[in-house]
């Protein structure tokens, strides 16, 4: 897989220059060989390949590879886009085309030669010969567009040479896919690359998609950067393809970085996301009104204080990073202080110094993700200094961001959907004017941040089992997006309607729902969704026409207040040992399932030393919840009649439903092999493993599993149901506490449990632990086999599973 993604990567690569290449070959002609248009939509669908090959890289492997392909992806993104604006007119004015191309060349001309730099100190040459050849062709179309003397075959021949390396590399990963490795092109083995990697240690950065995050900081910096010293003669609409596209891929690095368990850095780029929409909706804006839009100061201060809290705690993982976000504070209160915001001098003045410290430390984290000698970013001198402190301990470990109820693919988003309410919030208390709504930069603010980011976080939180915590989420985000395009989007003006104010008193029923259900989580959230409310009290009032001077301030004024809390205490949770800032215990305590302080472990099944810590639990007489090649089952050691009793206890058994008796190989009943019938031993060796139970008569044979007092709770007096079951995870759990007795993770008569969350819900504190593995792979429990008149040449079956009658 990792073969065809690189090639798909590659082949895309190779393509696009070759397109380009062609295209600087042909443009002396008086009509051009391939149309602007044209050019821009092929551009656009390379660059999504492009990104499709950067994000299915695996995570484990840190090759440059990401990095080249998500790069390039931004680049021709932008580019393909100005292209098609070109080619339909919209850059008309003699210098508009060079001066909407020239900052994304000149931040790709120095990005990708900091990628090629990384590559030929770290062994990747064939990557780095090409990141360097677009490197050239990048700078070479820089200056073609100040000097037609340099002429565009030089460009060309760059493109050219990255077509043909691309073209090698691909072909040697489609060599190493079809000869399964046999066949590998010097400089294409990804597989030597891995090992490689691997041997170099761990110590760098765990994040592969920080760096080209970084990279996009650089292109917003390097559009108003280009203006202040003159490179660019003016900022307009040509620019917004950057800064919208810079935007765009960094929303997605957000959702990458989480995948990484990387939370710091993933809101860290949320943030710069929102900016960067910003930056492109104030460009926009003078297409409509000749002026410069005005920018409401309270919400930039607001914004400079999340990110220097962000930099606080990011100091604590990296200084590096944390010093590196204390940029993006100066940056916000430039633009506070500045009535025409980036079309002034000093935000654009930071936005150099942005583009420096991007630089700089996009090499370190390019550098430190592949090479065995990291370049020290601080982060063993904060861990020495916090060692020496009884109060705060920092987070660490592989299961730094698992959910207390099994695993999550994505780290915690809270922290991002908490900062996202606080910047919505504040940039509602900004009034605007009815006849001119637009004129207010308050539609990013309140779209991107309440809105778009906030459904990452309730998407990401679903995808953590958070159903209440994202349920709000989501749910906020539609009223944020929808009451922020109306109020603040022209949408609305000056008229008041019963329909908009029936849709608000449907969110605020919904909403009800979850101030009710936040009663049994915590206080913290409780008051969250209750100042919610508040919000939607506002709105209604307001499309009532009956809205009470004042109120709208500060009702978004508490729910910012408390939205900043919880941000507060999520971050420090995500980032400390234990709860620095208290959520509150639930307003209502629920007996029963869940209203224990403790709960059982939930260990991930993925690894073995999970599988030993419940092999250890069921050995000392605990019953435990496991996944199988089936659904979930709730297991006992037969050696351990106590647990057996407790397992037939717990779960209601019924007598006509017997518990199974299950082992991990035939090696097991070798000893009692004399007691089955030739044919009976035969049907067992031809039928496992697999998801088939066999029900045979009962024997002495049972007395060779030390079943002890066990027997009387498994099978009946006349039979026992046997398997083995055809599961990795199940087998070696069984190798290392013995036979084990099983049966359904549920009460009698409830359906089969098929997701690790479901067998705490349903056996509750009746259970010990549970071994998560995710969904189980079928919803369909076993084939149930009749064996007990097998030598007379007749089966029957007492329930038909997984497996048909026609296989068995």
């Amino acid at each position: 897989a990792e073969s065809l993604h690189s090639c798909i990567g590659l082949l895309s690569i190779s393509a696009g220059s070759l397109l380009l290449a062609v295209h600087f070959y042909s443009s002396p002609r008086a009509v051009p060989l391939i149309p602007s248009t044209a050019l821009g939509v092929l551009l656009l669908i390379f660059s999504a390949l492009l990104a499709y090959a950067g994000i299915r890289r695996s995570l484990r492997n840190a090759s440059l590879l990401v990095s080249l392909c998500l790069t390039l992806s931004v680049l021709w993104c932008g580019y393909g886009v100005i292209l098609i604006l070109a080619g339909q007119g919209v850059l008309a004015e003699p210098g508009d085309f060079r001066d909407a191309l020239v900052p994304g060349l000149a931040t790709f001309t120095l990005a990708l030669l900091l990628v090629a730099m990384v590559g030929f100190l770290c062994g990747e040459p064939v990557l780095a010969l090409v990141a360097a050849a677009v490197s050239l062709a990048s700078a070479h179309e820089v200056a073609l567009h100040y000097s037609s003397s340099l002429g565009p075959s030089a460009v060309a021949c760059s493109y050219l040479i990255v077509c043909l390396v691309g073209g090698y590399f691909a072909l040697g990963r489609i060599l190493c896919f079809l000869t399964k490795g046999k066949i590998a092109l010097s400089g294409t083995d990804l597989a030597e690359k891995k090992a490689h990697g691997q041997s170099q240690g761990s110590g760098g950065s765990a994040n592969p998609f920080a760096a080209p995050g970084l990279l996009l900081n650089m292109l917003s910096a390097c559009v108003f950067g280009c203006r202040l010293l003159g490179v660019t003669q003016k900022l307009f609409l040509g620019h917004v393809p950057w800064l919208w596209a810079a935007g765009t891929y960094q929303i997605g690095i957000c959702v990458l970085c989480y995948r990484a368990m990387d939370v710091l850095m993933a809101t860290a780029f949320g943030f710069t996301s929102i900016l960067e929409f910003a930056g492109g909706y104030c460009l926009l804006y003078p297409i409509w009104q000749p002026e410069e839009p005005s920018f409401p100061t309270p919400f930039l201060v607001v914004f400079s204080i999340l990110f220097a809290v962000l930099a606080l705690f990011l100091s604590l993982q990296s200084p590096v990073d944390g010093l590196y976000l204390l940029v993006f504070v100066a940056y916000c209160i430039a633009l506070a202080c500045s009535p025409r915001g980036f079309f002034a001098g000093g935000p654009q003045g930071v936005a150099v110094a942005i583009f420096v410290a991007s630089a700089l430390v996009t090499l370190i984290h390019l550098y430190n993700v592949r090479a065995k000698a990291k370049i020290p970013t601080g982060k063993g001198a904060v861990k020495a200094l916090l060692a020496r402190s009884s109060f705060l301990k920092l987070r660490e470990g592989s299961d730094l961001h698992a959910p207390y109820l099994g695993y999550s693919k994505y780290a915690d988003a809270e922290v991002l959907a908490y900062a996202c309410s606080v910047l919505a919030s504040f940039a509602l208390t900004i009034r605007g004017d009815p006849q001119a709504p637009l004129a207010t930069v308050v539609i990013p603010w309140v779209v991107v941040a309440g809105g778009i980011l906030k459904l990452l976080g309730g998407s990401v939180a679903f995808a953590r089992g958070k159903t209440l915590e994202s349920s709000a989420f989501i749910l906020y985000a539609v009223m944020w997006i929808i009451w922020g395009l109306t109020r603040y989007g022209g949408l609305y003006g000056t008229t008041r309607s019963f329909h908009a104010a029936v849709g608000i008193v449907a969110f605020m029923f919904f909403n009800s729902f979850i101030v009710f259900c936040s009663l049994f989580l915590n206080m913290a959230y409780f008051f969250y969704s209750l100042t919610f409310m508040l919000i939607t009290v506002s709105f209604l009032l307001d499309a009532i026409h009956a809205l009470p001077t004042g109120y709208d301030i500060a009702a978004t004024l508490i729910f910012g207040l408390v939205s900043f809390y919880c941000f507060l205490a999520a971050l420090s949770s995500s980032t400390f040992e234990g709860c620095c800032l208290p959520l509150g215990r639930p307003v209502v305590q629920l007996s029963g399932v869940g209203a224990g302080t403790s709960k059982c472990p939930h260990l991930p099944a993925r690894k073995a030393s999970s599988v030993k810590r419940i092999a250890d639990l069921l050995r000392n007489g605990g019953t435990c919840g496991i996944p199988t090649d089936t659904v979930y089952v709730l297991v006992a050691a037969c050696n351990r009649p106590d647990a057996v009793e407790k397992a037939h206890r717990s779960k209601r058994q019924a007598q006509d439903r017997p518990m199974s008796l299950w082992i991990s190989s035939l090696k097991q009943l070798e000893p009692a092999k004399h007691l089955f019938t030739p044919l009976l031993w035969d049907f067992m060796e031809a039928a496992w493993p697999s998801p088939i139970s066999l029900v045979i008569p009962r024997g002495e044979w049972v007395d060779f599993l030390g079943m002890k007092d066990s027997a009387k709770y498994v099978g009946t007096p006349q039979s026992v149901a046997i398997r083995i079951p055809d599961c990795s995870v199940t087998t070696h759990l069984i190798d290392l506490v013995g036979p084990i007795v099983v049966t359904s993770a549920n009460p009698t008569g409830e359906a089969d449990t098929t997701h690790h969350n479901q067998v705490y819900a349903k056996l509750g504190d009746k259970v010990d632990a549970v071994l998560c593995g995710g969904p189980s792979p079928e919803n369909i429990a076993s084939t149930v086999v009749d064996c007990t008149k097998i030598d007379s040449g007749n089966i029957g079956f007492f329930r038909v599973g997984i497996i048909p009658k026609s296989q068995v």
